[in-house]
């Protein structure tokens, strides 16, 4: 290990010292550095020392490329340097902007699910009350309403175990400081508009049921009380002593100050987006349908969904959601007519699956496998969610409930009166940003499908027969590792290979061999063939940055495996809502010991199909 070591200090003088470091962690092949003052650090040298592949700075990080003995090389520049371990960036994302957007994913992303539930609940509803099956007085619609409605009204609650969790302090404490907002004899007494005074200080009180800043902002609050008390309150009383005075001082501060604060904030946003929508509600929709699928690429759709929930809490209605759906279906639109227009049987398959995973909302199989890398398509597909957000725009289309995504978010458009025009306007939305995409990439869209099959052949021809096979980790297409957008992969530093956009989140072994590292994030797992062949499978791009979350290994280090094993499953579309590429580059890291590697398959793929070639 005095390889390691040695590798360690040189690289900790050359990034400027350990003065220099504000933190550092590794992925699958990278030591992550964050430095105080990236000019101090010596990139050139550092790319001249055996055991660094390459130096990329990007995204506020100072990045090392080592390979696969990068855990090793990590232990001994944190024993160098005295530095604290961490398997992921924990510190402070650069920019306000960043670390807003980061801040609202952590607090809505675990509750999507449940709020999109409780949404089609209210919106199957109000169906049956329209078509006079049920009725509100009803003991069966009582009892529905109240399972569809608890998320909404307790909101505060339940956004405070998830807000809490995101600023560090104890969710259950959020969850109190939620609860007292919405309890029974607050409610009360703000419903019969009586006066409330606290030590004589008179108390605004506001409606927080179905709220949504108010509890924020208190919980971050309450997360720096609890960190100050934990800090100057001795372990032995800390444990009851921190919560008391956290409710003690910030349950009394939200009545006062920070509830009435908030609320006119969340009324001035709500009425904000409400004074644009009437300034021109076609305008206002066209350019969520327009834009949303281009926000989801970059992670930054995260910040109109506080937006939407707050609109619905406050007006009581949201047109964002209207611009979504006519985003997805413009998508639709575009990856359909590839299919139609496809003579490769495998594009085909894919815009098949495509287009029916579009329908349900989820356009990241269309955009990442089909349209995007075609370019054209995906414009297209903007183009007719603009239009779709002109005809909802029109129609004074709105959602009255958070719903699900695709066809699923129709029924919370079904307004409380009952079906009218405003409702039909959704179909016809829909239609036409399906149709408007379909018409503009079947005319103007040409795809090479000639060179894509002539280039496969060719390949094929040349070493399908000859070397040891490497088998497709995941279902997908396969695509040039150039096209990656990491320049560590798309180089060749790391070694030759592919890369394969997933439409699957299952990973499996592409030969009989042995796991050689199962990284902590689970993001990317390094392989061993019985024959020496070394692979490394890095699922999506940066996407340690997730800690692990939406992966399941079921392979540790050290394991036999044989060709075809289950590995790692992932969740795909979570991944992608988090506004990472999910692309997977599969690398011969020892390639340096063969002839060559050489991909014998291009297109859509199956999982176990040969798709590499290493001659020996």
């Amino acid at each position: 290990m005095d390889q390691y070591k040695q590798l360690a200090e040189t690289i900790v003088q050359h990034v400027g010292g350990k003065d220099n470091v504000k933190s550092v962690f590794h992925c699958a092949t990278r030591l992550r550095f964050k430095l105080k003052d990236e000019s101090k650090a010596n990139a050139t040298t550092l790319k001249e020392q055996d055991g660094i592949i390459t130096v990329v700075q990007s995204g506020g990080q100072f990045q090392v490329v080592i390979g696969n003995n990068v855990p090793y090389v990590y232990k001994e520049v944190v024993d160098v340097g005295g530095f604290q371990t961490s398997s992921t960036d924990d510190e402070e994302k650069s920019g306000v902007f960043n670390r807003l957007i980061d801040v609202i994913a952590g607090i809505f992303t675990p509750i999507l699910g449940p709020m999109a539930g409780s949404g089609l609940l209210k919106g199957l509803l109000a169906i049956l009350v329209a078509f006079g099956l049920l009725t509100e007085e009803m003991g069966t619609y009582v009892v529905l309403n109240a399972a569809a409605d608890a998320l909404f009204y307790f909101l505060p609650v339940i956004l405070g175990h998830s807000a809490a969790k995101k600023f560090g302090g104890n969710p259950y404490i959020g969850m109190i400081i939620g609860g007292a907002l919405v309890y029974p004899s607050i409610v009360a007494i703000q419903g019969a508009g009586e006066a409330l005074t606290f030590l004589n200080v008179p108390v605004v009180l506001m409606s927080y049921a179905s709220s949504v800043i108010p509890i924020i902002l208190a919980t971050y609050v309450s997360s720096k009380v609890e960190t100050f008390f934990n800090r100057h309150t001795h372990e032995a009383v800390r444990n009851f002593t921190t919560p008391m005075m956290a409710l003690l001082l910030v349950v009394p501060l939200t009545f006062l100050a920070i509830g009435p604060v908030a609320t006119y904030a969340s009324q001035g946003l709500a009425n904000g987006y409400s004074f644009l929508y009437e300034l021109s509600p076609t305008i206002a929709i066209a350019f969520i349908g327009a834009f949303w699928q281009v926000l989801v690429m970059f992670g930054l759709h995260w910040g109109l969904v506080p937006i939407i929930i707050n609109n619905l809490s406050v007006v009581g209605t949201d047109t964002i959601v209207v611009g979504v759906l006519m985003a997805t279906f413009g998508q639709v639109g575009a990856v359909l007519a590839i299919t139609l227009k496809a003579k490769n049987p495998k594009v085909k398959g894919l815009g098949t699956s495509s287009t029916i995973a579009g329908v349900f909302g989820i356009t990241e199989p269309a955009i990442y496998g089909l349209t995007l890398p075609r370019k054209k398509p995906f414009v297209f597909g903007v183009v007719g969610g603009a239009a779709g957000g002109v005809v909802g725009g029109l129609f004074g289309t709105a959602a009255y409930a958070m719903g699900g995504l695709g066809i699923f978010s129709i029924p919370v458009m079904i307004p409380p009166t009952g079906v009218d025009l405003a409702f039909y306007g959704a179909f016809i939305g829909m239609a036409v940003a399906t149709v408007v995409a379909l018409v503009l990439t079947m005319v103007f869209h040409k795809e090479e499908t000639a060179v894509e099959s002539t280039e496969k052949v060719v390949v094929q021809s040349i070493s399908e027969q000859v070397g040891f096979p490497v088998s497709a980790p995941l279902k997908g297409e396969v695509v040039s590792l150039e096209s990656v957008r990491d320049e560590v992969f798309s180089s060749g530093a790391m070694g030759k290979g592919i890369a394969i956009m997933p439409s699957e989140g299952a990973v499996y072994a592409p030969f009989d061999g042995e796991i050689v590292t199962v990284y902590p994030s689970k993001h990317a797992i390094g392989l061993r063939s019985d024959t020496g062949v070394e692979v490394l499978i890095h699922i999506g791009l940066d996407t340690v940055k997730l800690n692990g979350q939406y992966f399941e290994t079921v392979v540790t280090d050290g394991q036999k495996v044989t060709e075809g094993e289950l590995l790692v499953r992932f969740d795909i579309d979570a991944i992608a809502r988090e506004g990472y590429d999910t692309i997977t580059p599969i690398i011969v890291t020892n390639t340096e010991h063969y002839l060559d590697v050489l991909p014998v398959y291009t297109g859509v793929v199956e999982a176990n199909h040969g798709v590499l070639r290493v001659i020996v």
